[in-house]
């Protein structure tokens, strides 16, 4: 009955029907006596979108408890990820910065994390910096079981017709201008809630928002733009009577005869260059020696018909290493380095928390040497 029951309330969120979304996923939660990190998640989502951030906030707190009891950690991503947005619509723009900072931390490509931070960030600026009471953080890691009383929620929910009353999704409307450096569009609509996305890249617009009022949701796309645009000096603002964004242009002095193009505009994003790999780790050990030629490279030893091979073996750990997530590498440099050559971990949870001892290959004895 629980499966039902979210499957219901997860149909419900996608076709902007909260109310029934929040009643379906409470009733498949409350079958649960471990709860499901993604239903609260699912339900977090629906609570904000009504504007009852505390409970969102709530939903999310224990979502990330849930998520962490099973290991799930892009859920845990995820679940900090609906903390920030919950913080963010309660005003407390310093607790939301960091818990973003913690979903980048599970993970680092969660989607709408880049866009929420430039958010928080200009608010969490334009309230003061780190002075302002609205930016002092609270908020833990991980934080206390949070008490979800479902049936206090209705008073919440009903006193919410006191905020600025919505427009009608039909009745909303947009306008733009543009000056030789930027191009400014208007969309008036009122009670924009503060967690709208707004999401400018180079080459596109997407401005979403849910119309709680109606159990709808506003979209505005526009892809391609007419040109290129600068994303580091574009900006966006919501006022309780429009959203106003400014897109700076690349090319100053273009006039635009449309918002629209008709080319693909493509990103100038440089990827990251990989990390080069030390030496040491794609070179094998040199063991000591008591020879006077001092110590020995076996890898040497034995050329001709092995050069091949071991070309072949260079390019899988120059590879594995290149493609690694950040914990791969630390395990692989720590390892290597604390078992002085002779081991080479990929698993951080396993060399993390000990010293790595030194394994001679079989046959030689590992020894301190004093110099």
């Amino acid at each position: 009955m629980s499966n039902t029951d979210a499957t219901k309330g997860q149909a419900a969120l996608a076709s902007s029907d909260y109310a029934t979304a929040i009643s379906h996923l409470t009733k498949a939660l409350n079958s649960q006596s471990n709860p499901s990190p993604l239903w609260l998640i699912q339900r977090s989502i629906a609570y904000q979108r009504t504007s009852q951030h505390a409970l969102a906030l709530a939903d999310a707190d224990n979502a990330v408890l849930a998520a962490h009891a099973r290991g799930k950690r892009e859920l845990i991503a995820t679940a900090h990820f609906r903390r920030a947005v919950a913080l963010h619509g309660m005003g407390r723009n310093g607790d939301a910065r960091l818990c973003l900072l913690w979903c980048q931390k599970f993970n680092e490509k969660e989607k709408g994390v880049t866009m929420w931070q430039a958010k928080v960030k200009a608010d969490y600026e334009k309230a003061g910096g780190e002075e302002a009471e609205c930016n002092r953080v609270s908020v833990k890691e991980v934080p206390d079981k949070a008490q979800v009383n479902v049936a206090k929620a209705g008073p919440e929910k009903a006193a919410a017709p006191a905020a600025t009353s919505q427009t009608p999704k039909e009745k909303i409307r947009n306008e733009w201008y543009q000056s030789n450096t930027t191009v400014t569009i208007e969309i008036f609509a009122k009670g924009v809630p503060r967690d709208a996305e707004v999401d400018i890249q180079e080459g596109s617009l997407e401005v979403s928002f849910p119309i709680a009022t109606f159990n709808t949701t506003y979209d505005y796309t526009i892809s391609p733009l007419f040109s290129k645009i600068d994303k580091s000096k574009s900006s966006f603002r919501i006022t309780p009577h429009k959203v106003e964004i400014v897109l700076s242009k690349s090319m100053p002095g273009l006039k635009w005869s449309s918002l629209e193009g008709t080319a693909l505009i493509e990103s100038n994003l440089v990827p990251e260059p990989a990390p080069k790999i030390p030496d040491e780790v794609l070179k094998a050990p040199a063991y000591p020696t008591s020879s006077r030629k001092g110590p020995t490279n076996w890898d040497k030893i034995v050329e001709g018909d092995d050069k091949d091979e071991g070309e072949e073996i260079d390019g899988f750990f120059k590879k594995l290493y290149k493609d690694a997530d950040p914990d791969t590498k630390r395990a692989m440099m720590k390892s290597y380095q604390e078992s002085n050559g002779t081991a080479l971990s990929t698993s951080w949870s396993d060399v993390g928390s000990k010293k790595v001892e030194t394994v001679p290959p079989e046959g030689l004895e590992a020894k301190k040497w004093e110099i």
